[in-house]
């Protein structure tokens, strides 16, 4: 069961009911949590992308039919602006992350709440988005391989 209460510096905190007793989550826990989550996320899907430039370059290390390397180069740029795309969400979330550490949550709940969690909502929008974007891409692109794999034999 979630109920909300105020602590004792008036801060909105979320109450959680379980088998173990009450969790008392603040807000400003809650969104360096999520802030965590997300580096993690951010950090995995890097990792996974420059796996796939890797194994791009293996394939077409031995493939350099004319179709295929143009497809390759649709993947290769799709690769790079994953990077990019990667690298100012990075850059967006630190950003909220300092203006959260900077400032009280008492004066975020006074004046700034509500810009504050309009780009909270975004960013965790572009994360949701970018994390499905990717997966599909990276779909994409391992049956466009194994497509490959199987005309070449």
């Amino acid at each position: 069961m979630k109920r909300t209460d105020k602590n004792e510096y008036g801060n909105k905190v979320l109450l959680l009911d379980t088998v173990m007793g009450n969790i008392n989550i603040s807000g400003k826990e809650h969104y360096l949590h999520e802030y965590q989550a997300w580096n993690r996320a951010l950090s995995y899907l890097l990792e996974e992308n420059a796996y796939l430039k890797t194994r791009l370059a293996q394939v077409l290390d031995i493939n350099t039919d004319k179709q295929f390397v143009d497809l390759a180069e649709h993947f290769q740029n799709s690769f790079i602006f994953n990077d990019e795309l990667i690298r100012e969400m990075e850059i967006d979330i630190r950003a909220q992350q300092e203006i959260l550490k900077k400032s009280a949550m008492a004066d975020l709940l006074k004046g700034d709440q509500e810009a504050f969690v309009k780009k909270q909502d975004k960013l965790r929008n572009e994360m949701e988005y970018f994390e499905k974007k990717f997966s599909q891409m990276k779909n994409e692109f391992n049956h466009y391989l194994v497509s490959h794999l199987k005309k070449t034999g």
